[in-house]
């Protein structure tokens, strides 16, 4: 077999069409899944880290570190295989998609603290000047200033987020990767694997070039 007919076999491709769109569909759900709830779970945990009592600050930075410091890999595996020891199972797809969030939120935590302490002090003495409280300051004149900031790396993490989901393949998830995979051994060639490949690009490329768009946005409203 020559290259062609080996990496880029038109009918095995075809026919791995459907499999392959079943497993994007998944790769879809589960990356807005982590995306969401990691995202608000950040924010949340961000607020602890900058406002809560001492102690419970603590616990937020220790959880930032580990997750921060431990791959997503490792974590979904602790989740899927070890937490059955405990009495506690978990499918696939909730396994994968907590271990995407608990990930996401460590990671979006760091950045909208960077982007909230950024805010200029003068913004919250003003507010208080004014008598707002502290979530009408926040509300109203700390988080937008900081979103505008945030924006820019937030969807940088999120992107990366949407190719980590390839790893939920490890618990038997039929993503993108794992539909691929099965159909490359049915049918003895990689041209699934290099059709998931493709659809990644065709994915993920907008999402990259969106990141860039709004850095040269965030980056001419710094200048202002």
């Amino acid at each position: 077999m020559n290259l062609v007919d080996t990496f880029f076999n038109w009918e095995i491709l075809v026919i791995s069409i459907p499999a392959l769109l079943r497993g994007l569909l998944m790769t879809v759900v589960l990356g807005v899944m982590g995306i969401v709830f990691g995202t608000l779970a950040g924010l949340g945990v961000c607020m602890v880290r900058l406002y809560a009592p001492k102690p419970l600050r603590w616990l937020a930075v220790a959880y930032i570190d580990l997750l921060r410091a431990t791959p997503i890999l490792v974590v979904l595996i602790l989740i899927y295989y070890a937490l059955p020891f405990l009495d506690i199972r978990l499918s696939s797809m909730t396994s994968a998609g907590l271990a995407m969030s608990l990930v996401m939120a460590a990671y979006s935590a760091e950045i909208f603290r960077s982007g909230i302490e950024s805010v200029p002090g003068g913004q919250t003495e003003a507010a208080n000047a004014l008598g707002l409280s502290f979530f009408q300051q926040f509300r109203h004149v700390v988080l937008p200033q900081a979103w505008r900031i945030v924006i820019p790396p937030l969807t940088g993490t999120w992107v990366s987020l949407i190719k980590d989901t390839s790893l939920a393949s490890t618990v038997a998830l039929p993503e993108l990767l794992k539909e691929a995979l099965d159909a490359q051994a049915y049918h003895a060639n990689p041209t699934p694997l290099i059709g998931a490949a493709i659809i990644y690009v065709l994915l993920l490329l907008p999402l990259v070039r969106l990141v860039g768009l709004l850095e040269k946005r965030a980056n001419r409203s710094t200048r202002r």
